[in-house]
């Protein structure tokens, strides 16, 4: 998964968890990430977080509901 890509699976796996644990913009991220000395762009991280949480989520939130109809009396 992490195969293609030119960091590693920790600055990943840790760019990811900053965006989703914290209130945190990309901007503060790539200046976080610029203490550990890692140069990341924000449109990368944008994308990290699109596919990295998006491939994690569980699935039964993706899954519909059992009846979508309803009756209002």
């Amino acid at each position: 998964m992490y195969k293609h890509h030119r960091f590693t699976k920790a600055i990943i796996l840790q760019a990811v968890y900053f965006k989703l644990r914290f209130t945190l913009n990309y901007r503060d991220m790539e200046e976080l990430l610029k203490i550990r000395e890692v140069e990341v762009d924000p449109s990368t991280l944008q994308r990290w977080v699109f596919t990295f949480y998006l491939i994690s989520r569980p699935t039964y939130m993706s899954e519909s509901a059992v009846c979508n109809s309803w009756r209002m009396d």
